[in-house]
């Protein structure tokens, strides 16, 4: 899609130049012709003057109109403005403000002259020395050190062009680097996503599957109950893939929307239904969350009871939420001493990308072992953040 856009974009963008050349080429052609502007524009050779006639303004127009030309043949349109300019100061026509053209297109060259910038410079600079010998021979009173000032002038013009153009080349290099970034920020955090839909619903349905493979002989009429938990278990599963796939395609608003999780006590009757026996409590007044503060605790939640799944199945786990004014807090703690369980590696980064979540709002994630041997979980986040 990005790809059929970017001919329209480069069109829309050539476009509004065009209109902006034709626009400074239009208000150059007039100026000349302004009776209290007469005085103004750039003399060199102070030489006697001539009246103006059909030629003084043909070169006048020769002068303004190439400005036209300024962006997309800037080359051309400093030869033309140049050559006109030259011959307008050796017959000694008066001056006009339509000489400040000379300055514009040698700027114009510095900016956006594609190839051979360099030796567009060189010529320049002979064509000036060429015009600097011309106007003494006709007896131009202006001494060396004048014609060098003047010519340090023309080259700050076109310097200036050049220094505009590598600042507009950084500030794209700076855009796309800064767009790189921002995909890798978002791949990384799609990452942690699937990390913690994936990890916590298929180590739930593995325990509840062993549970119900276990119950077979001694209590087949709970078997029922453990399948009812696992397709529970995949259509949340499913809910939530379909979430993170939806933010993939989404732009705009809708790639912001709230997702629709649920709740930390849904969470807690997922474990319960996979053996887990938690015990779930809440305090304080339940008050509009941010989008990601929200996500945040919900994956807090969920991350501890997959962990309590995989190394403390069976062991007694707390979860506790408090809601303050200006903080949220979530505590899981699982009892007694911790062991991996069967054919339930570990992901490897759970706590880790949590804690990464949870920090860019600003709060804070610990995660270590209990005296009893337990582990407990801990974070500490601000109602007012988002990310």
């Amino acid at each position: 899609m990005l790809e059929r856009l970017r001919p329209l974009a480069d069109r829309w963008r050539a476009w509004n130049t065009d209109k902006k050349d034709a626009l400074l080429a239009g208000v150059a052609v007039v100026l000349p012709f302004v009776p209290a502007l007469d005085p103004i524009g750039a003399e060199f050779g102070d030489l006697p003057r001539h009246p103006l006639d059909a030629l003084g303004v043909v070169l006048i127009l020769a002068q303004t109109l190439p400005l036209v030309l300024r962006t997309r043949l800037p080359a051309v349109c400093l030869a033309v403005v140049a050559a006109a300019f030259a011959v307008h100061q050796a017959v000694g026509y008066p001056t006009s403000i339509a000489g400040v053209g000379l300055y514009l297109a040698l700027y114009a060259v510095g900016a956006h002259q594609e190839r051979f910038r360099f030796a567009a410079g060189l010529v320049a600079s002979a064509a000036y020395v060429v015009l600097a010998v011309v106007l003494h021979v006709l007896g131009s009173p202006q001494a060396f050190v004048d014609f060098v000032v003047i010519y340090l002038v023309l080259a700050i013009m076109w310097a200036a062009g050049w220094r505009m153009r590598r600042w507009r080349a950084q500030e794209v290099e700076r855009r796309k680097l800064s767009a790189e970034l921002a995909t890798a920020a978002e791949r990384s955090r799609i990452a942690r996503e699937l990390h913690d839909v994936v990890t916590h619903h298929v180590t739930a349905m593995v325990v509840q599957a062993d549970a119900a493979q276990f119950q077979l002989d001694s209590a087949p009429e709970r078997v029922a109950e453990g399948l009812v938990a696992i397709s529970g278990t995949g259509r949340r599963a499913m809910t939530e893939l379909r979430y993170l796939l939806g933010v993939l395609e989404a732009t705009g608003e809708s790639a912001t929307r709230k997702p629709a999780l649920g709740s930390p006590q849904d969470l807690v009757e997922q474990a319960r239904q996979s053996g887990q026996p938690v015990e779930l409590t809440e305090s304080g007044d339940a008050r509009p969350m941010a989008v990601g503060v929200e996500l945040a605790v919900y994956r807090v939640v969920q991350e501890s009871l997959t962990n309590a799944l995989k190394y403390a199945h069976g062991k007694r786990t707390a979860v506790r939420v408090d809601r303050g004014a200006e903080w949220v807090g979530i505590e899981v703690t699982t009892a007694g001493p911790a062991t991996a369980g069967p054919g339930l590696p570990s992901g490897g980064r759970g706590l880790s990308g949590l804690r990464e979540r949870v920090t860019l709002l600003g709060g804070e994630l610990t995660a270590a072992g209990r005296p009893d041997g337990g582990f407990g979980v801990r974070a500490r986040i601000p109602l007012g953040s988002d990310t």
